[in-house]
């Protein structure tokens, strides 16, 4: 799933690519993706983009003050941009195309989703805090004003584990499940930490390891193009999917817990004192 840093990755990409440039054309390839019908879609024809920013893992292409197309990713979605948009005739329902939006230069870009599960939502809004995902979300981890106070003082009451928390985006908006792994790791902390149960000098740790990970990975993404910001995404990666190899840091066995559609990784001598974490799924078996 895209999370916060390459989705600032799409957004500056857009933001220096088409801005100031008029949508032309929108198709819908996936009629389940579009979530609003008032503006029409076809409201954004002739609209020049003005503006592109994030609210979380949403993407905002402004055209004016009172139209956003907005875009979330979900788990399996991406950006295809086009310096030449394809002509091709887009069949609805026969094409992982959800969403082709065409530009007066002869550029743009699809949105398109993987699989079977189709989660990848697009609106269009007179007002962002109008899509529900975004009128929910916690404050953005790199705002200068989320401070440390700000951040202990989020965690302080809540009796849930801290990768539960990180992941939270009415929370904290923008991480998922790869950057909550890396955190934790930066920040030599057990997944199943709770939240309220944390030290100063652990709250400490993690403020600066969210910090300095989302820092580094906004970073590593700037100025990518978006077919290369997943495989940047994958190369910052010290545990997050690498389970059975080595630890960077301390050469242990990166270990995962699966749940029902997701897995954690961690390192045992990094995070948990040595200790594997039980596998879920061998602790159904074994019931």
């Amino acid at each position: 799933m895209p999370e916060m840093p390459e989705v600032q990755g799409l957004v500056d990409f857009l933001a220096g690519r088409a801005v100031g440039h008029s949508i032309t054309r929108t198709s819908v390839g996936e009629i389940a993706a579009l979530k609003t019908y008032d503006p029409p879609i076809e409201a954004l024809k002739d609209a020049e983009i003005t503006r592109v920013s994030r609210a979380g893992k949403f993407v905002v292409v402004t055209c004016r003050d009172d139209l956003h197309l907005v875009f979330h990713l979900a788990k399996a979605g991406w950006l295809r941009w086009y310096e030449k948009l394809p002509t091709t005739l887009i069949k609805p329902g026969r094409s992982p195309i959800a969403l082709r939006v065409a530009l007066d230069d002869g550029a743009g870009f699809d949105l398109t989703e993987a699989g079977t599960k189709k989660s990848l939502a697009v609106y269009v809004v007179r007002d962002p805090a109008d899509v529900p995902g975004i009128a929910r979300l916690g404050p953005d981890p790199l705002d200068p004003e989320f401070t440390r106070a700000a951040f202990g003082a989020l965690l302080a009451d809540r009796r849930t584990q801290i990768k539960g928390v990180l992941r939270d985006q009415s929370i904290i908006a923008g991480i998922g499940n790869a950057y909550s792994d890396e955190i934790l790791h930066a920040a030599k902390m057990s997944p199943y930490a709770v939240a309220a149960k944390l030290d100063a000098g652990e709250v400490d740790r993690l403020f600066a390891a969210m910090q300095a990970t989302l820092t580094d990975a906004v970073t590593a993404a700037s100025g990518k193009p978006p077919a290369d910001l997943k495989d940047a995404k994958r190369r910052g990666m010290q545990v997050h999917a690498r389970r059975g190899e080595a630890c960077p840091v301390c050469g242990d066995t990166v270990r995962s817990v699966f749940f029902a559609d997701r897995s954690l990784e961690y390192c045992p001598t990094c995070q948990t004192g040595g200790k594997v974490l039980a596998d879920r799924r061998l602790s159904r078996l074994l019931k």
